[in-house]
Order: C-alpha cells, then sequence, then structure tokens
C-alpha cells in the first residue's frame, strides 16, 4: 500500500485512474463489486476495456447486461473464466458460454457472498450443505461437524477487487448509496489489492465515523469517479415511451 503526499504533512490513498490501470495484466483475477451493475465501478471498468487487458478470471455476483457494469468486459471478450450467481441479464455472456469462449462456474449467490468474506477474512472456506446428491457434490471435500456432513467449499480472493462507493475520505474510508453497498464491502476485503471507485473524496474527519462501512484498511487505492456513464434498463424503457 502506497501512500502519496499531499500539501502539508498529509497523506492520501487517491490516485489517478491512469496509476490504477498499472494495476491490471493479463490473466489476472479480479474481483468487481456491484448487482445488476448497480455499484459497479464504471471508470475503473472503462479503463479495464481502453488498455486491453484480456483473459480476466473473474468474480462477481453477476454479468450485469452486455452494456452495464461487469458486463461490458463480457461483451468486449475480456474474460475467459467466470465465476457468478448468474448471468440471465446479459445474453452476451450466455451465448459465449454455450459456445465455449468462456468458462462459467455458477455458485448459489448466500455461498459466493460467504466465500468471498471468508477470503477477505483469511479463512480457508466454509461449510455448505447445499447441493448434496446434485452435480455440486462431485469432487467436494466433506467433513462431518455435530454429527452433520458439509461440503467444504474455499475461499474466494483475487489479484485485484475493483469497488464503487459514493463518499470516501483520503484514508480510504467508505461510504456506499443505498442498495450499492450490495457485495462491495465483501470484495473490498478480498482484493491482495483494492481499489475503490468514489463519487466524492473528501479530507479525513470529514466522514461520520458511524456511517463508514468498509474501513480504510481494507482499501488501498481510490479514484475520483466521473459517474456512471451507462443507461439503465429503466432508463431506456422510459426513452422508447
Amino acid at each position: 500500500m502506497v501512500y502519496q503526499s499531499t500539501e502539508g504533512s498529509s497523506k492520501t490513498k487517491q490516485i489517478s485512474i491512469e496509476e490504477a490501470a498499472t494495476h491490471f495484466f493479463n490473466g489476472m483475477t479480479l474481483m468487481v463489486g456491484g448487482f445488476g451493475g448497480v455499484g459497479a465501478p464504471p471508470g475503473l471498468i472503462n479503463v479495464l476495456i481502453d488498455k486491453q487487458i484480456k483473459d480476466i478470471y473473474m468474480i462477481s455476483n453477476d454479468t450485469g447486461f452486455p452494456w452495464i457494469g461487469p458486463g461490458k468486459l463480457i461483451t468486449e471478450k475480456r474474460v475467459s473464466r467466470l465465476i457468478a450467481s448468474h448471468i440471465g441479464s446479459n445474453p452476451e455472456a450466455g451465448k459465449q458460454m454455450q459456445n465455449g469462449e468462456l468458462e462459467v462456474e455458477f455458485i448459489p449467490q448466500g455461498t459466493l457472498a460467504e466465500k468471498i468474506r471468508a477470503g477477505g477474512m483469511g479463512l480457508g472456506g466454509i461449510l455448505v450443505d447445499v447441493g448434496f446428491g446434485t452435480i455440486v457434490e462431485k469432487g467436494k471435500q466433506t467433513v462431518e461437524v455435530q454429527e452433520k456432513t458439509f461440503m467444504v467449499e474455499p475461499a474466494l480472493t483475487a489479484d485485484v477487487s475493483i469497488i464503487y462507493a459514493k463518499q470516501a475520505d483520503t484514508y480510504g474510508n467508505l461510504i456506499y448509496d443505498k442498495s450499492a453497498r450490495n457485495t462491495n464491502p465483501l470484495v473490498a476485503m478480498a482484493g491482495n489489492v483494492t481499489i475503490a471507485e468514489v463519487e466524492e473524496i473528501v479530507p479525513p474527519g470529514q466522514l461520520d465515523p458511524e456511517c463508514v462501512v468498509t474501513p480504510g484498511v481494507f482499501v488501498d487505492y481510490i479514484v475520483q469517479s466521473k459517474g456512471v456513464d451507462w443507461k439503465w434498463v429503466w432508463e431506456l424503457k422510459q426513452d422508447t415511451k
């Protein structure tokens, strides 16, 4: 984690979007916050596309829509492997999966969230009883706990986690906007490097401590966002009326 000096003796985790791009590389494991695109970092996703980063192993709750959130990376064919809870809102992801261009592992949403949380907390994995008697059970280690059998689901981590927040101070403490909080706090903990794209960056002491969700200790860098640059599905429907 590198701090940059600003005026006086104060320090900041804020970097430019161009500097953030230096942490991306071909073949990396990338964890992306968001739910259906809400809470996904638009600027960082665009940088991944602009810098021609490819062969990404992506972990995200879903694949958004073809033009929204991590779905843009799918549409641009920058992702070769994917872990997600569903891809139903992105037909491009389904097509690539059927064509053998995209390797997809589906994990139930609750289990996926817990696997990410476990990775962020330094745990080796979690115990689940969902999936016995199905193909999910194949190859899974099992353990007995209090006379009940569980499958071991390994924890998930990433080379880089990218998230989106409403406010941050220069130490990296984060506040989210309502439902845009979704998976972002978990994803923030699970990256070897975590970069937060933020709508508003303020000096230390300006955030209400009671409102901080992600402590800055989990955030390596913050970048100033230019805001969401895509139209949501409901906006497109309004445009057609």
